[in-house]
């Protein structure tokens, strides 16, 4: 199973076409799938845009009656996933966003990545259909310095993107060392770096995909926060354990040290 879990707030105008367009996806590319959507206080008209699609599409809707902001939402969508599947090493959670920025295309790739034996699978953007705001761009260049040697898997090259896939097996071994505690309580960005740490120490394989990004589709304004951001990467930078040293290659003796011993002369070279 793949569960797809959306947090949305205030997406009333593009969150029923998401769900549409992952709809046609899923069903093309033939895997069973399960949509979970948290409405985290939306005060637009998001939940009566979802009320409908209950009835369509293999879709659980789950509600906050006030905002209690991305990290938490993320969070209860993952346990959920955890609490639902029945097959944690197969199945397969993806985090997608509800402004329709992520596209549902690109989910295939992320899902044959886990089908192919990794355990996390990030994202590595290749194209856009319109100008990254300076703001992101800045910080994806610029924030995974912070964390250059921490201990996270080399292969994901953006870990402030929350577009991944997790095998479910990995996030419950994460969840259940947190003995009932938030797993995530960083603001925006930065819980996507706290869910990576998190999860790393479970991680037997990672791997990276290709994906684009529809910032034309996206019906309001961006919800970064790149001082915000800086500081709390920074902090958990901080914290984090540092990446093990890779296996060095051996090297040729200092000056003056003691040196390997010469072959002896075969009968042939004497002569």
């Amino acid at each position: 199973m793949i569960y797809i879990c959306i947090p949305a707030l205030d997406e009333a105008p593009t969150v029923g076409v998401l769900l549409w367009k992952v709809r046609q996806v899923m069903t093309e590319f033939g895997r069973d799938f399960h949509l979970i959507v948290l409405d985290d206080g939306s005060t637009d008209h998001t939940q009566e845009v979802l009320e409908p699609y209950t009835r369509v599409l293999p879709l659980t809707v789950l509600r906050n009656e006030r905002t209690h902001g991305y990290p938490a939402a993320v969070e209860r969508l993952l346990r959920e996933a955890v609490t639902r599947s029945t097959h944690p090493k197969r199945d397969v959670a993806i985090v997608l966003q509800g402004d329709f920025t992520e596209s549902p295309d690109d989910i295939p790739a992320l899902v044959r990545k886990v089908e192919g034996g990794a355990d996390v699978v990030g994202t590595t953007v290749a194209a856009t259909d319109a100008e990254r705001p300076r703001a992101e761009r800045w910080a994806r260049r610029g924030l995974p310095w912070l964390l250059s040697g921490r201990a996270i898997p080399r292969e994901i090259r953006d870990p402030l993107s929350g577009f991944r896939a997790y095998r479910v097996a990995v996030l419950k071994r994460a969840l259940a060392e947190t003995e009932g505690k938030p797993l995530l309580s960083r603001p925006g960005w930065a819980a996507n770096v706290e869910l990576l740490l998190a999860v790393t120490p479970h991680v037997r394989r990672a791997d990276v995909a290709e994906v684009s990004l529809r910032y034309a589709r996206r019906d309001r304004g961006t919800r970064f926060h790149p001082w915000g951001t800086v500081l709390e990467v920074w902090n958990l930078a901080r914290r984090a354990p540092r990446r093990a040293p890779a296996p060095a290659e051996a090297a040729p003796p200092a000056e003056g040290g003691p040196r390997p011993p010469r072959r002896a002369k075969t009968e042939s070279a004497k002569e």
